[in-house]
This record gives C-alpha cells, sequence and structure tokens, in this order.
C-alpha cells in the first residue's frame, strides 16, 4: 500500500487526471427528480423547448459526477480533510444523455496554516469536458490537506 498524498505531494501547476464517467438518461431524470425537479432536466419535450436543447442533466448532477471522479481519483488517496467552499463554478454547456465525462484537476496554489500547525491548503481548479473536449464545467476551491510531517 502507498502512502496518502500530503499536502507536500502538491505543487502549483501539477495536473492530475481523474477519469471519466458515461450519464445515462434514467439517472439525469432520477437526480433531476430528487435534487432539481425543473421540467427541462426530467422531460424529452421540456427539455427540447429550452434553451438547453433537449434532456440535461443538472449542473448539481454534473457538480456531483466531477466530485465522484475527484474523490476516487485523487481525494480518497489522500490526506484530505475537506473543504471551505467552491469558487468561481461555472456550468458552461448542457450535459445529455450519452455524454462522457472527464475531469481533470490542476493545483492552483498552496500555502502552510500558521493558524492550523501541520496543515495546509491546496486551491486547485476542476475542469469537467465532454466527449468532443468541450469544457461543459468549471470550478475552482480550496481544500485543507494534513502535512506529512504532521504528529496531529
Amino acid at each position: 500500500m502507498t502512502a496518502p498524498l500530503a499536502f507536500e505531494d502538491f505543487t502549483p501547476g501539477q495536473v492530475f487526471e481523474l477519469g471519466s464517467y458515461e450519464v445515462s438518461r434514467e439517472e439525469i431524470i432520477e437526480f433531476a427528480s430528487e435534487f432539481d425537479p425543473q421540467p427541462f432536466h426530467l422531460d424529452e419535450e421540456a427539455g427540447a423547448a429550452s434553451i438547453l436543447g433537449g434532456l440535461a442533466a443538472s449542473g448539481w448532477h454534473t457538480a456531483s459526477i466531477t466530485m465522484r471522479l475527484l474523490a476516487l481519483g485523487v481525494l480518497n488517496k489522500s490526506t484530505c480533510q475537506g473543504s471551505p467552499g467552491i469558487e468561481k463554478l461555472l456550468w458552461r454547456k448542457p450535459v445529455y444523455a450519452g455524454d462522457v465525462l472527464t475531469a481533470r484537476m490542476e493545483i492552483l496554489a498552496v500555502r502552510s496554516l500558521r493558524s492550523k500547525p501541520g496543515f495546509g491548503m491546496i486551491t486547485m481548479r476542476l475542469e469537467t469536458t465532454n466527449q468532443s473536449g468541450a469544457l461543459v464545467m468549471t470550478y475552482e476551491n480550496p481544500a485543507l490537506f494534513r502535512m506529512r510531517s504532521s504528529n496531529t
């Protein structure tokens, strides 16, 4: 078993490819039914009549898929202790059934925390693209990571 990625393992400019996920019609409707029940996320005709041009996944669904890829690709293999929030969340293009989403994370900044010895803050940008390479979502967020040298 390899040691988890710690704060010291991240540097600005570093990129992590997080993998891909295919979105199904059924899960678009299921997610929207529970968490974002707007007609264009629930019904083909309503989607077609909307600016989205078809049944489209909720942006929150897209963000959840990206979070899954991030957790499986990096966070669950690291000393991450959570995040104070997401900044600059943008949904750029609709996500449709059959789209294959691919996510990547780029490290923007790293800084140790004087207020929490043994911890550092890493600022990352997440980009999610579809099978054509079109950017469908992007966001930036800081996350708290334990330092390898920390005894806490």
